[in-house]
């Protein structure tokens, strides 16, 4: 079973902690953007990030980037842990010639950390780049997904319209769908924490 089927026993769980994290938002303030390959989902994420780090929410997760000033390599990605501003390198180098990508594990793993810290520090917001290829096939920040859910922490991510029915699946369907755009994004948000 995945982490988050039956995210009302989740927050039923939720509320059975101690020490709640957060009492501002309900446990399941899931939101997904879904797009197509035509959209520059990682811009638009990044803007959102920075809209909301402006109205002084707390965030945690990363975002991914490709690398400025390398040209005609798609593998040249890097994420961004949203709490600390640190770069971590994406892409793992397999050698000249290689027309591949390769995800380095690393970065994964200090990827992983990064929104394992942030949880335990009590940020408002975790943005997760994607559930994507990795994450359907029960990899990449799949874990994490479901572990900001469990702390009753709200999670931004985006999902390509291709994946849209496996990351039905894995929400139980409990999540709010967003178009690519700043203003649903922000709207989003406005319209959660207004539930106060």
């Amino acid at each position: 079973m995945h982490p988050l089927s039956g995210t009302r026993a989740a927050v039923r769980q939720y509320a059975a902690f101690p020490d709640p994290p957060s009492p501002i938002m309900p446990a399941h303030a899931i939101a997904a953007v879904i797009y197509k390959p035509t959209d520059n989902i990682e811009a638009l994420l990044a803007q959102a990030a920075r809209a909301l780090a402006g109205r002084g929410l707390r965030l945690g997760g990363v975002l991914q980037h490709d690398i400025a000033g390398i040209i005609d390599d798609p593998c040249a990605m890097q994420l961004e842990n949203l709490e600390t501003g640190e770069s971590i390198p994406l892409s793992q180098d397999l050698g000249r010639g290689s027309i591949a990508c390769r995800v380095d594990p690393d970065a994964l793993a200090r990827g992983s950390m990064a929104v394992r810290g942030a949880l335990a520090r009590g940020v408002d917001l975790v943005i997760i780049n994607k559930f994507g290829a990795q994450e359907v096939a029960g990899a990449g920040l799949r874990d994490e997904m479901g572990e900001t859910v469990m702390a009753g922490v709200p999670l931004l991510t985006a999902v390509g319209e291709r994946f849209l029915e496996d990351w039905r699946q894995f929400t139980d369907d409990e999540f709010d769908q967003l178009p690519p755009r700043l203003d649903a994004i922000l709207q989003w948000w406005s319209a959660r924490a207004s539930a106060r």
